[in-house]
C-alpha cells in the first residue's frame, strides 16, 4: 500500500473520573453484577461529569498523544474526529476541537460516522492523507459520550456502554514495512435496525408516526448483533491477515473493539490465539464505541505489551453494520 510508511508516533486516551460499577446500577435498574459479568465481562464503566462535553474528553487524549509524539500542537495540518456523540449536529466535533487545542487555522478538520469502527476508517482515512504528500501530521481521535443518549430504564443498552476518548498521532517514515501495513473496511447496511439511534429525523419514512418521540436513544437487538459480530470481526480480521501474507501465529497482540468478552473469546478461537495476546480492558470500561481501540492501543503501548518490530491487529465492528481491521508494524 501507498502509506506503508505512514507511522502512529504516539498516543492518548482520557477516561472521565466518574466510575459506575454494576452493583450501583443495580440500584436504578432491573440487573445485577452477576447478570452483567457473566454476559458481557462488564464490572465498571466512566460517565462524564454534568457540562463535560464529549469535545472536552478528546482535547485530553489528544494532549496526551500529542506530548507522547513529542509534536507540537502547530505541526498538526489533519484532524479527524471519529463520533457518533459530538457536543453539536453542526458544527462538527473537529472544528470544536480543533478551537480548544489551538490548532493552525489552516488545519483540515472534520468527523467521521462508523460508530464503533470509528477509530479504525478515520486511521485509514488519515493515513492516505499524509500518504498523498499534502499532509504531514494527522491528529485522529476517537471519542464518544454515550451515557448522553443511553435508556437508563432499558438494562439491554444502559449496562453495556460508557464515556472516554482516544488519540493518535500519524506521520511520516522514511524506513519501509512499518506503520499501517494495510486495512480492510466494509459495511452490511442491510443491517441498519440491528444497532442504531434516532436524532428525531423520519428514518424510514416521511410521516411524522415514524419519528421516534422517546428520545434520542441507543436501541439494539442484542443477540442478533451479537452473532453478526463474531462472524464479521473474524472474516475482517482473516482478510488483513490474508491481504498482507502473515499467518495468525505472527501477530504479538490483538486489539480488538472492546463490546463484549464473550465476543474476543469467540474471535480468541476462531483465530485460534490464546487469550494471553488479547488486549482486554471492556471489565473497566465497557464499550466506548469509536473511543474503545484507541483507549486500549494507547493503555497496550504504555503498559509495555507493544514492542519495536511487533505486528498488531486492530479489528472492530460497529452500528451500520461497519467493519474494520489493520495490521500494524511498531
Amino acid at each position: 500500500m501507498a502509506n506503508a510508511s505512514t507511522v502512529i508516533l504516539g498516543t492518548g486516551a482520557y477516561a472521565p473520573a466518574r466510575v459506575l460499577t454494576n452493583d450501583e446500577l443495580s440500584r436504578t435498574v432491573d440487573t445485577s453484577d452477576e447478570w452483567i459479568r457473566t454476559r458481557t465481562g462488564i464490572r465498571e464503566r466512566r460517565i462524564a461529569a454534568p457540562g463535560e462535553a464529549c469535545s472536552d474528553m478528546a482535547v485530553q487524549a489528544a494532549q496526551a498523544a500529542l506530548a507522547d509524539a513529542k509534536v507540537a500542537p502547530a505541526d498538526i495540518d489533519l484532524l479527524i474526529v471519529a463520533t457518533v456523540t459530538p457536543d453539536l449536529p453542526m458544527p462538527s466535533a473537529a472544528c470544536v476541537v480543533q478551537h480548544k487545542l489551538g490548532l493552525r487555522t489552516d488545519v483540515a478538520c472534520f468527523d467521521l460516522n462508523a460508530a464503533c469502527s470509528g477509530f479504525l476508517y478515520s486511521l485509514d482515512v488519515g493515513c492516505a492523507m499524509l500518504a498523498s504528500g499534502r499532509y504531514r501530521h494527522a491528529l485522529v481521535i476517537g471519542v464518544e459520550r454515550l451515557s448522553s443518549v443511553l435508556d437508563w430504564s432499558d438494562r439491554t443498552t444502559c449496562v453495556l456502554f460508557g464515556d472516554g476518548a482516544g488519540a493518535a498521532v500519524l506521520g511520516r517514515s522514511d524506513q519501509a514495512g512499518l506503520g499501517l501495513l494495510g486495512t480492510k473496511l466494509g459495511s452490511l447496511g442491510e443491517n441498519t435496525e440491528l444497532l442504531y439511534m434516532t436524532h428525531g429525523s423520519h428514518g424510514k419514512g416521511d410521516a411524522p408516526e415514524d419519528v421516534e418521540t422517546n428520545g434520542h436513544f441507543i436501541r439494539m437487538k442484542g443477540k442478533e448483533v451479537f452473532k453478526l459480530a463474531v462472524r464479521v470481526m473474524d472474516e475482517a480480521a482473516r482478510d488483513i491477515l490474508e491481504q498482507q501474507h502473515v499467518t495468525a501465529d505472527q501477530i504479538a497482540l490483538v486489539i480488538p473493539h472492546q463490546a463484549n468478552m464473550r465476543i474476543i473469546e469467540a474471535i480468541s478461537q476462531y483465530l485460534e490465539l490464546p487469550m494471553e495476546r488479547f488486549f482486554v480492558n471492556v471489565d473497566r470500561y465497557g464499550n466506548t464505541s469509536a473511543a474503545s481501540i484507541p483507549i486500549a492501543l494507547d493503555e497496550a503501548r504504555r503498559s509495555g505489551r507493544i514492542k519495536p518490530g511487533d505486528l498488531t491487529l486492530l479489528v472492530a465492528f460497529g452500528a451500520g453494520l461497519t467493519y474494520a481491521s489493520a495490521l500494524i508494524r511498531w
